[in-house]
């Protein structure tokens, strides 16, 4: 599969952040999903911890060679998930999805997977965990639309948001993969795609 294979899009350019809105049709969304429900049968979502012990408003998982965890030993890439098991594969369609945007000479060895409930969010940060930061850092939304804020490479500063809508994909690389990014508020129940509300945020990277 190749960028032709997902649906006409338009490119957005937010600080260096590559946004492509409708990426991925409804469909494809819908079977996404499932892939994702099969994904969190074997890994189940849990609630990362801060390192001063404080929950995050999302629950995640992942899916790859590795995961990210985090707790009150901070943030790191593990080969299990917090409960003992391995994590499943990426799903194929994802890994289409990353040859068909992410522009990468490296496929991806992990998979987060987040979840955002009702009043769910996440505060500016850099993804900087991974040992190789030329690779970018390619995103999926999926459900309910959510504002993406974008700020810069150094902290502080004026930032820039948009809606961020089910199917749409955001490639954070090149001068840009290192800026500080977030989510400030989902818009629940917005989308048909998860009638009960809520929306996954899936993110590929190359961790090793």
């Amino acid at each position: 599969m190749n960028r032709s294979d997902f649906s006409d899009v338009s490119r957005v350019d937010l600080r260096g952040v590559g946004v492509y809105s409708g990426a991925m049709g409804l469909d494809a969304q819908r079977a996404v999903l499932e892939d994702l429900r099969g994904v969190i049968e074997k890994a189940p979502l849990f609630h990362p911890e801060t390192a001063r012990g404080r929950k995050m408003s999302v629950r995640m998982t992942s899916a790859g060679h590795v995961g990210w965890v985090s707790d009150r030993r901070g943030y790191r890439y593990e080969p299990q998930h917090p409960r003992g098991m391995d994590w499943p594969p990426i799903p194929t369609r994802l890994l289409a999805l990353w040859d068909a945007f992410a522009g990468a000479d490296r496929a991806p060895d992990t998979c987060l997977i987040n979840f955002y409930g009702e009043g769910a969010k996440m505060g500016l940060h850099q993804d900087r965990d991974e040992a190789d930061l030329r690779q970018p850092v390619l995103s999926l939304s999926l459900g309910d639309d959510a504002l993406f804020r974008v700020g810069n490479v150094e902290k502080g500063g004026k930032t820039e948001s948009l809606w961020l809508h089910s199917g749409d994909v955001a490639v954070i690389g090149g001068a840009a993969r290192l800026v500080y990014h977030g989510i400030d508020r989902v818009r629940f129940g917005s989308s048909a795609l998860m009638p009960k509300g809520g929306r996954v945020n899936v993110t590929m990277r190359v961790a090793g």
